[in-house]
């Protein structure tokens, strides 16, 4: 991670983050984040899991603290807790959701209502349109993962994961792992209807595990074998149809945001 976090130096000098996914058993964390800290990153974000202890770790130090949420009583708790932002992830989005099912447009102006830190919106968001329409609920910015590996720089998503993302629609994306209380969406293939009939046969972790691994995530998106595993995505993928560079992504997103905002002044 310390060389990951130097590289990045050498490319930039804008401030950067690191995420920790903490899962929800408690991966173990505390070496990475103390080396983090020592690094003195700009930037901690955190997913997936209960961020108190880390926040504890974090105690006496400028870094900025960003937390994902999936409903407004996390984003309060966050902000309880001293997050300096939340990043807001609607029902839309790609990988682990919350279990309301809220979606991103009912969810974000609720929590932009409910704190006084900035809020992020996430989930189904991938063009300038859903940038501007984020900012006008509320929002000071954007997240977007799915969006983002269906871009030159993302070498290590393989050719098969972003063909998917690509010819895709908002319909072909599934959400697995409900039975386990981590909801998750991913593109749908054979390897997530085995998971979930799986589950209406109610397998448990047991069950699952061999499943929902890490290894059956990389069989899919580093090797491209979809029919060995599985590959998270956002129903944003329907609105996906090229692959370009990161810059000329962002450059299109801000032309287009631009250009809603021309069409309200008018």
């Amino acid at each position: 991670m310390r060389e990951e976090i130097h590289r990045v130096r050498q490319l930039t000098d804008k401030p950067f983050g690191v995420n920790f996914a903490i899962g929800q058993h408690g991966r173990p964390f505390k070496d990475m984040l103390q080396a983090a800290i020592e690094e003195d990153v700009p930037v901690i974000s955190m997913t997936g899991g209960n961020p108190a202890p880390m926040f504890e770790m974090l105690k006496g130090t400028s870094i900025k603290k960003l937390v994902l949420v999936a409903a407004k009583r996390q984003a309060v708790k966050a902000e309880e807790l001293g997050a300096d932002a939340v990043m807001v992830v609607g029902a839309e989005g790609g990988g682990h959701l919350g279990k309301d099912d809220i979606g991103t447009f009912v969810l974000i102006p609720q929590v932009v209502d409910a704190v006084s830190i900035p809020v992020i919106a996430s989930g189904g968001i991938g063009d300038g349109r859903g940038l501007a329409a984020a900012l006008c609920l509320g929002a000071e910015g954007i997240e977007m993962g799915t969006r983002f590996i269906a871009t030159e720089e993302c070498v290590h998503a393989s050719e098969e994961y972003k063909k998917a993302l690509i010819s895709g629609t908002e319909s072909d994306t599934v959400v697995i792992k409900r039975t386990l209380g981590a909801p998750a969406r991913a593109i749908s293939n054979k390897w997530t209807a085995e998971i979930l009939a799986l589950e209406k046969q109610d397998a448990g972790y047991e069950g699952l595990k061999n499943f929902i691994s890490g290894n059956a995530n990389k069989k899919f998106i580093y090797e491209g074998s979809s029919d060995e595993g599985f590959g998270w995505a956002g129903q944003v993928m329907g609105m996906i149809q090229d692959i370009p560079s990161v810059k000329v992504l962002i450059d299109r997103i801000v032309k287009q945001a631009e250009e809603a905002g021309g069409r309200w002044r008018s």
